[in-house]
C-alpha cells in the first residue's frame, strides 16, 4: 500500500458580467454556502473544458475561461481547486441538483455571502495580480 497523498483536483469558475460586473454565484445544496461555482475535473478533460461542464451543470450559464485566477489547496480535504476568471457567453440562469439557488451579485455582496476560502477566489480574480496560490481548511484561508 502507498503513502503517497492523495489529491483531488477540482475547478472554480469566477463568472462576471461585463455589462455591470456581477458575479455568479450558487447557494450549494450540500451545505447551503453561497459559493462560485465549481467540481471535480474528469481524466478525461481540460481544466478549462471542466470549468465551462461545470458552470453550466449548476446554473444553465454558459461561460468562457479568460485566465487563470489561482490554485487554492483544501488542506484538510487534499482538494486542489483550479480558479478561472470565465465571461458569461450564453444560456439562462436556473438552479440544479447541486445549486438549490443560483443568482448574480454585485462583487461585494458575492464575497460577503461566502466563506473566506471561496470569496477570496472572487477577490483574486477581480485583482491585477496573480495567479494566488492559497491554503485553506475548507472554510479559512491558512498563514504560515
Amino acid at each position: 500500500m502507498s503513502t503517497d497523498p492523495l489529491h483531488s483536483v477540482s475547478v472554480t469558475g469566477i463568472v462576471v458580467r461585463p455589462d455591470d460586473g456581477q458575479v455568479l454565484v450558487i447557494k450549494r445544496a450540500d451545505d447551503g454556502r453561497w459559493v462560485p461555482p465549481g467540481g471535480v475535473l474528469e481524466l478525461s478533460e481540460t481544466p478549462e473544458k471542466c470549468v465551462a461542464r461545470e458552470v453550466y451543470e449548476e446554473t444553465g450559464i454558459q461561460a468562457q475561461p479568460i485566465r487563470l485566477v489561482g490554485v487554492y489547496k483544501n488542506m484538510k480535504l487534499g482538494v486542489v481547486s483550479l480558479a478561472f476568471l470565465c465571461e458569461p457567453i450564453g444560456g439562462e440562469l436556473r438552479t440544479s441538483e447541486e445549486a438549490h439557488e443560483a443568482a448574480w451579485m454585485t462583487p461585494d455582496d458575492a464575497i460577503e455571502a461566502a466563506p473566506e476560502a471561496r470569496g477570496v477566489r472572487i477577490a483574486d480574480a477581480l485583482s491585477t495580480g496573480g495567479p494566488f496560490v492559497r491554503s485553506h481548511d475548507g472554510t479559512f484561508l491558512l498563514y504560515e
